[in-house]
């Protein structure tokens, strides 16, 4: 906008009263959507809540489930074969069931089975709650990743993060209420953190973690130009500005309300981050329990933020699809899953040390699963028939495994769980109503679950 016609004043006058010019606004561009006050929509909680944040682990691609935490012996009793079962509809073509060589055994008091590909993260055994029935609606990328982030296939409606955001602020008003964490710059990705119709402020704030320094992960995050005193000046009066320009429009402006609160939380930010993105001010020996790597520095930097409030982080695993095994699947799942197995201990032994756990309710999983029949001979594709998830914390049932599919892994089929469900349930430990979150556009009251979603009640401890 022109901020000197909005206020009345020249442009020579409006650069005069700023002391000293307009310094960089960057950040708040880049924040264009980051939370300031909290909003409460309905008024508070609907009832108490067992998590207040949550860390979303997100494997985009699609991992298999029988590899890591439900192990399915038919698989190899009928490898090359295709049996009556495992004839499915696939997106491509595939053949026989192809077996799974990662042997199992039974972890903690609760004698959950998990795979020898995370022998770390099977320490943790009684804290996991293994969802082995969750399906979805499409074969492909695209519409999985909307539905499984956005709660609908269709484009351009608020993300899950948006959603969170909105029913309940954020806990630190330096902080976005939403960040999310993503190698690279994963334009074609931001869809999927996007608040929509929901107030601009909701929408997530991506953080390029594969950088450590916070300068170098949060562009313009420090005015070159100008000290704090002449930036709190310079953004009072751009405030002033676009005040008397919103009311000018009857204070209506959806847009240029959420461009003032961005650039209120980018002001403050630039101190907040500056220690909340600095993973030098981790002690050497925490550091080290993580590994390294930037799904490593995600999931430390996921604990670092949400131990100062920030409602909801989600941390993908890569810039792609890096879990879309079509060829070499065996050899490509043990790389992925020995970068993932040592963060995600840390992180939820870091959790559990420092009393987090019990209300940060940390999710892993991908748009989908993969097939147990091969593809390319030793490839698995899409499957939106059934896959498995895991929760941890946050008021769920530790040491459980919830539901079961086929004994070849293809479809679920006891106690099964839509994304519907699991949107339902994630937003009922939070202590919201799914069905009563709600947002009124285009003459329909829209939410999270569409018009679908029950709580999956047997999982809660």
């Amino acid at each position: 906008m022109d901020f000197a016609t909005a206020a009345g004043i020249s442009r020579r006058d409006a650069l005069a009263r700023l002391g000293g010019g307009l310094g960089s606004l960057g950040l708040a561009s880049a924040l264009q959507g980051a939370t300031g006050l909290p909003t409460l929509p309905n008024g508070g909680v609907h009832f108490p809540a067992r998590a207040k944040r949550v860390i979303h682990l997100f494997m985009n691609g699609g991992p298999f489930g029988p590899d890591f935490f439900d192990p399915k012996p038919a698989l190899t009793k009928y490898n090359g074969q295709r049996p009556e079962g495992a004839d499915l509809r696939t997106e491509r073509p595939t053949g026989g069931l192809m077996g799974v060589p990662y042997p199992y055994a039974n972890h903690g008091q609760s004698g959950l089975p998990i795979s020898d590909l995370l022998p770390l993260t099977a320490q943790h055994a009684d804290d996991l709650c293994i969802l082995r029935s969750c399906y979805t609606d499409n074969p492909n990328h695209g519409p999985a990743l909307l539905l499984m982030n956005n709660g609908t296939m269709t484009p351009k409606v608020p993300s899950m993060g948006a959603w969170m955001s909105y029913g309940l602020g954020t806990e630190n008003q330096n902080l976005p209420a939403y960040i999310v964490l993503c190698p690279g710059r994963p334009v074609r990705f931001s869809i999927l953190w996007n608040s929509a119709f929901l107030p601009a402020k909701h929408q997530g704030v991506y953080i390029n973690h594969s950088k450590i320094e916070p300068k170098s992960m949060i562009p313009w995050l420090n005015n070159a130009k100008l000290n704090p005193t002449e930036q709190r000046r310079q953004l009072d009066l751009l405030t002033e500005l676009n005040r008397d320009h919103l009311a000018s429009r009857g204070g209506a402006d959806a847009a240029l309300q959420g461009r003032i609160e961005a650039m209120e939380t980018a002001y403050r930010m630039q101190f907040e981050a500056t220690d909340a993105f600095d993973l030098n001010h981790e002690p050497k020996h925490v550091r080290e329990s993580y590994g390294e790597g930037h799904f490593a520095n995600g999931c430390l930097l996921a604990r670092r933020l949400s131990e100062r409030g920030v409602r909801f982080v989600q941390l993908y695993y890569g810039n792609g699809q890096p879990w879309d095994t079509h060829s070499g699947h065996d050899k490509k799942t043990r790389n992925l899953a020995a970068d993932i197995d040592r963060p995600i201990s840390a992180l939820l032994g870091d959790l559990k040390q420092r009393g987090l756990l019990e209300d940060t309710l940390v999710i892993w999983g991908g748009e989908f699963g993969r097939t147990p029949v091969s593809e390319n001979a030793d490839g698995r594709d899409h499957n939106p028939h059934g896959f498995l998830m895991w929760m941890a914390g946050g008021g769920v049932k530790g040491g459980y495994a919830h539901g079961a599919s086929d004994e070849f892994g293809f479809k679920a089929v006891e106690k099964k769980m839509h994304v519907h469900d699991l949107h339902a349930t994630i937003l009922h430990q939070l202590g919201i109503d799914h069905e009563r979150l709600t947002h009124r556009y285009a003459g329909r009251d829209f939410r999270l679950t569409d018009v679908y979603g029950k709580v999956a009640k047997g999982i809660l401890a």
